[in-house]
């Protein structure tokens, strides 16, 4: 058993840091957010499919469920045209940290989406995380919009898991993101419409179509599945702290790729080193609370 949630820990270390990775596939194409994510989740579609067709598994759900699922892809759509614009105004860095933000904005809308008290710990960690993004935006005030929009994909981020985390109860994981992912698809494409930017600029080039494959198959509908299985064998806990290492893994990666593009001010180390601290803490100050 000890070896199975060892393995178990290793694969959700590697999911992780593909997730980290996107980041930086963001930064390497080309092609603006909107185009970007329209590939990525036309792709990560295709590839669940293909999934389910191997596995021979039925996509039905009732069209109540249906509504719902396409309802929350829209807003995980917009989260990820507003993370990769974020990347694409400011740095991988940057948009990263924001978006660990999420824990601050779930902090604040779980209990109030379903109706519970407010706990000490969360205000506790939304005040540090407050104060580490103040730090952020004092030291590195010229990446203004680049901090809304990561703030803004994070807010977005943090509506859609407490939705999820409601819906998973009562369906399969894989089809409620595949329903997602098509919902994900007719925002953006309905964006790319109302912008009239359904053009030429659409047509990729072969580096950046190496990378869109990379990130809709593997970073997207690989690694997806790969987190639900090992979520079978680990508790919540060792889920929550690992996932957490997504910024790292990916301000890493950045760093290895893009050297002197992504170094930041000491400030902005600083205020980074205060978020992801808090976010790591948050779960252990839950269970303790809890238990």
């Amino acid at each position: 058993m000890k070896l199975v949630v060892n393995r178990n820990i290793l694969i959700l270390h590697f999911t992780v840091l593909i997730w980290g990775f996107t980041g930086v596939l963001g930064e390497l194409i080309s092609v603006s957010a909107l185009h970007l994510v329209w590939y990525r989740v036309l792709i990560a579609a295709i590839s669940l499919y293909v999934f389910f067709l191997y596995k021979k598994k039925t996509i039905r759900v009732s069209k109540e469920q249906i509504w719902q699922y396409l309802g929350v892809g829209v807003l995980v759509g917009l989260h990820w045209v507003l993370f990769f614009h974020a990347i694409k105004i400011s740095t991988v860095s940057v948009t990263l940290v924001t978006l660990s933000s999420v824990t601050l904005f779930t902090a604040i809308l779980e209990p109030i989406i379903n109706r519970k008290r407010i706990a000490i710990s969360d205000v506790l960690v939304g005040l540090l995380i407050i104060f580490g993004i103040y730090l952020i935006f004092k030291f590195e005030f010229k990446y203004f919009w680049g901090i809304v929009f990561g703030l803004s994909c994070a807010f977005c981020a943090s509506i859609f898991s407490i939705l999820n985390a409601r819906m998973v109860k009562k369906a399969s994981p894989s089809i409620i993101t595949f329903y997602e992912m098509i919902g994900a698809f007719l925002v953006v494409s309905g964006l790319l419409l109302y912008t009239g930017q359904f053009d030429s600029q659409m047509i990729l080039s072969q580096k950046d179509l190496m990378y869109l494959l990379l990130l809709g198959v593997v970073c997207t509908a690989f690694a997806y599945v790969l987190g639900v299985a090992v979520m079978k064998e680990l508790s919540a806990f060792t889920v929550a702290l690992t996932t957490n290492l997504e910024p790292v893994y990916g301000i890493i990666l950045a760093l290895l790729i893009f050297g002197q593009r992504e170094a930041m001010s000491t400030g902005f180390y600083f205020g980074a080193v205060i978020i992801l601290g808090a976010v790591f803490v948050y779960p252990y100050l839950k269970t303790k609370l809890i238990a």
